[in-house]
């Protein structure tokens, strides 16, 4: 079979939970962390205790990442309700932080770095679903996707 005709996805599912200091207002950014406390500054934040940072992930889900022709998706998941980020990946990612887990609008990267180029950010995130964010008790579940 032509190698150019292939499509290449791998994927991670993970758990975190919510907090009653999420905020979920960030313009540009949207994280997890695997810190316990957050305070209202954190408005970026959207689950914390998170099971996995960027150093946890799969190798292969982290070598599709690295590519800039990967698309990347963030999902996550509660009480069957879904909200969905989009965004690229980039060569320049490390993917390398032990508890950050950052996905951007900008082209910025740093080692809390996901995806670049995402089409949503915390703010973006219906408010029905930040407010089952805020339960401390309320299991997140997550999913990242990298497709080539």
């Amino acid at each position: 079979m032509d190698q150019s005709l292939m499509c290449m996805e791998a994927s991670e599912t993970f758990r975190a939970w919510g907090h009653p200091n999420i905020r979920s207002r960030h313009r540009t950014t949207l994280m997890t962390t695997r810190d316990a406390g957050l305070t209202t500054r954190g408005d970026c934040i959207i689950a914390v205790r998170a099971e996995k940072g960027l150093s946890d992930l799969d190798p292969r889900l982290k070598a599709l990442i690295r590519n800039g022709d990967a698309r990347v998706t963030f999902t996550m998941e509660v009480d069957g309700t879904q909200f969905e980020a989009k965004g690229k990946g980039d060569s320049r990612l490390t993917l390398a932080h032990p508890h950050d887990i950052v996905i951007r609008k900008s082209s910025y990267t740093c080692d809390r770095t996901l995806m670049i180029l995402a089409d949503k950010a915390a703010c973006d995130i219906p408010e029905s679903l930040v407010e089952k964010l805020k339960a401390q008790d309320k299991q997140i579940k997550i999913t990242i996707t990298a497709t080539l």
